[in-house]
């Protein structure tokens, strides 16, 4: 099989899908690599270091895009890229498509077979491609929700740990999973007033078990959430429901409710986020004031901090990748049936009832889609 890498073009995505070391793990394979010249530029990794690994360096996407049998990507493919997939090529990267009609349309229209990081799962009920970017996002959610209380950014100018006689800021993380225990432990460790709202009472009490001395935590009522926000300096919003669109937790009628200058910093904004004021942003241009409150709604966080995301988001990826290319993405599918619940699209049809469900589209089952 022919694996190609294009370079990221989503604004100040600095990411790459494939990393030196996994081409040329790709290629001991017996596959061969192209990749688009500078696409791992902003990850650290020059052109000759594909090369060194026996990949052929193409000067252009559309060159990568003809000659490749499977697509490899971080980020879902821009409007631009999309025209360029083909019936019966496979493409691997994140899609997020719940909250995104127009990419589902054209990935439709194009007929290419695409598998989705994000609802790829394993047999401990985790998500395994989407894991690390949570880690990642999660321990950079209170470090630019720091950076959005400056008073200069239009925060409330509230210091993280507080200092001797000054009270700490007060963090309300919602949501327990991956992002919301990686963000709490951040901001704790940043020395701050911390409390993570759940749903699941076993969540809470691993919390408890692991975390008590570091941050507290509450059952997620609207109640208790509409009680804990109001006193909040920060608000992480770190729901996420597997492919599906996020949650609204926080309606704009509650931002009245909130300290003035408080941030939020919406971690599933890749979902459509969880608040009803997020719209995403971009590194360039991170933060929006909606009736006093900052939102801080980057929807590729991770990318950052490009070369820690690509080197642990590789890491994950590989294995997968590895299937799909030496078995075809049909065997693989049919051997791991985890790998089968990334399938999103194929051949014209939606495969994934979440984004079914969101967008009001008739779905294939991903089983009979391994026949078509």
């Amino acid at each position: 099989m022919k694996i190609g890498c294009p370079t990221e073009i989503k604004p100040q995505e600095f990411r790459v899908g494939l990393t030196p070391n996994a081409a040329y793990e790709l290629i001991v394979h017996g596959h061969e690599v192209v990749v688009q010249a500078g696409a791992g530029t902003g990850s650290g990794f020059p052109d000759v270091d594909y090369v060194a690994a026996g990949a052929v360096v193409l000067a252009s996407a559309q060159e990568v895009f003809e000659q490749a049998d499977m697509i490899v990507k971080v980020k879902e493919p821009q409007a631009g890229e999309r025209k360029m997939l083909r019936k019966g090529q496979v493409l691997f990267t994140y899609l997020h498509l719940a909250p995104d009609p127009d990419q589902t349309r054209d990935l439709l229209a194009s007929g290419c077979t695409a598998i989705a990081y994000e609802t790829v799962t394993d047999d401990r009920g985790g998500l395994p491609l989407l894991s690390p970017m949570s880690e990642v996002a999660g321990r950079l959610a209170p470090q630019v929700g720091a950076w959005t209380l400056q008073k200069a950014n239009g925060g409330r100018g509230v210091l993280m740990g507080g200092v001797p006689g000054v009270g700490p800021a007060r963090v309300v993380v919602i949501g327990g999973g991956v992002v919301g225990t990686h963000a709490a432990k951040i901001a704790a460790g940043m020395g701050a007033d911390v409390t993570v709202l759940d749903r699941s009472l076993p969540r809470l009490k691993y919390l408890d078990d692991v975390f008590g001395g570091q941050f507290k935590n509450r059952y997620s009522t609207a109640g208790a959430t509409l009680e804990l926000v109001r006193e909040a300096d920060m608000v992480i919003g770190a729901v996420l429901i597997p492919g599906a669109a996020a949650p609204k937790l926080i309606s704009r009628a509650q931002l009245s409710e909130m300290k003035p200058g408080a941030a939020i910093v919406d971690v599933a904004i890749d979902q459509g986020g969880c608040f009803e004021t997020s719209r995403a942003t971009t590194h360039a241009d991170p933060i929006y004031e909606v009736d006093g409150i900052m939102h801080y709604c980057v929807a590729n966080m991770p990318g950052a901090v490009a070369r820690t995301s690509t080197i642990a988001l590789g890491n994950a990826t590989l294995p997968f990748m590895l299937a799909l290319a030496d078995k075809g993405w049909r065997k693989a599918c049919e051997d791991d049936p985890h790998l089968l619940n990334g399938l999103n699209v194929h051949a014209g049809q939606l495969t994934y009832f979440a984004v079914g469900k969101a967008l009001g589209i008739d779905v294939l089952s991903p089983g009979l889609a391994l026949k078509v």
